[in-house]
């Protein structure tokens, strides 16, 4: 039998991401063994007993990896009382629950992974593993080159300066331009506040590569599949975990380099 930590093994039940799951122990949520549980703890699935608000956690399902094509109009969460629609609306007939990774605005549009691999997708946001996201950006008016420059040096936002980022005019039109800007960090609204920033409100994001997946032609707005093996490995890879699926953890404590920040 092995030991993992507590909000690992969370996170592979479909819980959430590790963070998700570490806030739910910091608020009591979750007991192992009749005690309320403590951060950074590990356990042995086999033998110890984890409740989660009050019910057994059950087992990890079969990993589920999913790549949807977001329309507009739906906003990217499980559950949002005050939205009208969210993504999780368009899943019709995936029987196995699972949460989108990172957001994409309710007027974004795109490539959206939903998984139920909570550690896979707390690596593909992780900043170590600078998994890149690039977008079809539709600006007002068109950036000069020393603007396009000032976008790849970065741009200072409240929180401070942005990472550098690509980008390049694939288009320019009367009183529109077509970017494409690739990311390697995920601030809250990023695009659209350097864009707005340099003097070009964002009209139109696309969000058409996440890492190594591409958004297929022939995928819909609103329709989703399931990644094919090799989009999977190359995930995997670009997440730094073995296409083996976890052979790469050394046999006895977990000790994942991610929880000891």
């Amino acid at each position: 039998m092995v030991a993992i930590r507590l909000q690992k093994w969370m996170a592979r039940c479909g819980v959430g991401s590790r963070r998700a799951c570490e806030q739910l122990i910091r608020q009591g949520r979750v007991w192992v063994n009749g005690q309320p549980a403590r951060l950074g703890m590990c356990i042995i699935p086999e033998r110890d007993q984890v409740i989660l608000n009050g019910k057994p956690l059950k087992p990890p399902p079969a990993p589920l990896y999913l790549m949807l094509h977001k329309p507009p109009g739906y906003v990217t969460t499980r559950k949002d009382p005050h939205a009208p629609h969210t993504v999780m609306e368009l899943l019709a007939g995936v029987k196995t629950p699972v949460f989108p990774v990172g957001r994409l605005d309710a007027d974004a549009e795109g490539l959206l992974l939903l998984t139920n691999d909570g550690e896979l997708a707390n690596r593909l946001l992780h900043p170590r593993y600078k998994v890149a996201k690039t977008y079809r950006v539709w600006v007002q008016g068109v950036p000069s080159e020393k603007t396009l420059q000032q976008l790849r040096e970065g741009v200072l936002l409240e929180e401070g300066k942005t990472a550098p980022a690509a980008v390049r005019l694939l288009q320019r039109y009367r009183h529109q331009s077509l970017l494409e800007i690739t990311l390697h960090e995920g601030r809250k609204r990023q695009i659209k506040r350097m864009c707005a920033a340099v003097g070009h409100p964002v009209q139109r994001l696309v969000r058409v590569a996440f890492g190594p997946l591409r958004l297929p032609d022939d995928l819909p707005p609103g329709k989703w599949r399931e990644l094919t093996p090799s989009e999977r490995s190359a995930l995997l890879r670009a997440a730094g975990i073995l296409s083996t699926e976890r052979s790469d953890e050394p046999a006895g404590i977990d000790a994942d380099p991610i929880e000891r920040r």
